[in-house]
């Protein structure tokens, strides 16, 4: 018999991290539905043959064994295993505490399919801690597609992918908006540019105003063409350069909050056109250097993420790894859902 499973979306990037897992699904002959909600996601994303569920009224209809959510908060008020496979790799972004933000618990997901080493370690100590989720490691799906494209090596001229995030703190996106200007107008390079959905709406205008025969501004569901027909990233502080890392081209970031050594990481402005030029021409970091710390938080290069999780959530919905205590009935998070999408059912 086939099983039944539901993504839960908000935000653009989460269809990225979604088909695959879709892609799988559909080749083991189970079902697939999708639920988007809010004002933050743009509904004419999904694929004619992509299947939407429009209610949660629908939802409990469906009854899904299993709710897949990239995002960061699951109602408790529908059914199925609450699966987090997370929107970003691990990245060094801190909350003000101190607490990197991948490994905030809320107390909603039922399963952690983290990504290598380094978040299986933290995200097993916190299944010990809390005692409510188990964690396992899978790999990430939205990578599954990047491992199954061909790296293009016959580029006509350098081609830079630049990308920033929108986190105030950490954005460097106004600040590189006249540079990356100047840069444009000065060398005879290709550019890519993506920015965070949340980007503020005059920024992304900016850049895209760029756009031009060698200036190519991307959604989200279109970088690994950029990621694949490019020679280095530019970027800030943001988890996607641990994406462009796994083809173990460089990565130069500008103010990198407290930088890998892997990053080529530049402090001053008036450093960064020397230092673009110069990687383009002889990239310092080895491949083999970068791929000693891809191992660590991704190390599956086999294009398989999304089976490894559909084979643990197998194991869970058998019975297998039950956590020891139930998850935290998360009262006002659960009302501010059932406000977000108008339901007050509850019996």
């Amino acid at each position: 018999m086939s099983r039944r499973y539901l993504f839960f979306l908000s935000q653009d990037y989460s269809f990225a991290v979604l088909r695959p897992l879709q892609e799988a699904i559909i080749q083991r002959g189970d079902e697939v539905r999708w639920f988007l909600y809010g004002d933050e996601i743009d509904y004419t994303m999904l694929e004619s043959d992509e299947k939407r569920i429009y209610s949660v009224d629908e939802i409990l209809q469906y009854n899904p064994e299993a709710v897949f959510i990239p995002g960061n908060v699951a109602p408790s008020f529908i059914p199925g295993l609450k699966v987090k496979v997370f929107h970003g790799l691990p990245s060094d972004k801190q909350t003000n505490s101190g607490t990197i933000y991948h490994y905030i618990i809320r107390g909603v997901f039922d399963l952690y399919c983290t990504q290598g080493p380094d978040s299986t370690t933290m995200l097993k100590k916190l299944a010990i801690k809390h005692k409510t989720f188990h964690a396992h490691e899978t790999g990430w799906p939205k990578l599954d597609p990047l491992f199954k494209m061909k790296q293009n090596h016959n580029r006509e001229k350098p081609t830079i992918f630049f990308a920033s995030t929108f986190s105030p703190k950490y954005t460097k996106a106004r600040v590189l908006y006249p540079w990356v200007k100047k840069m444009i107008e000065k060398y005879d390079y290709r550019w890519y540019i993506t920015l965070h959905p949340k980007m503020s709406k005059d920024v992304v205008d900016d850049y895209r105003s760029l756009e031009s025969d060698r200036v190519k501004f991307l959604k989200p569901t279109q970088i690994y063409d950029g990621f694949i027909d490019s020679d280095l990233m530019l970027c800030d502080t943001s988890s996607i350069v641990f994406e462009y890392l796994v083809q173990l081209k460089p990565v130069v970031t500008f103010q990198y909050n407290n930088p890998r050594s892997v990053l080529i990481n530049v402090e001053k402005l008036e450093d960064l056109e020397d230092t673009i030029n110069n990687t383009l021409k002889n990239n310092p970091k080895k491949p083999e250097e970068i791929k000693e710390c891809v191992n660590q938080y991704h190390p599956y290069y086999d294009g398989k993420s999304s089976h490894r999780v559909l084979q643990i959530v197998d194991e869970m919905l058998e019975g297998k790894h039950k956590p020891q205590k139930k998850k935290p009935l998360n009262l006002i998070r659960n009302l501010k859902l059932r406000k977000e999408l108008n339901y007050w059912k509850f019996f």
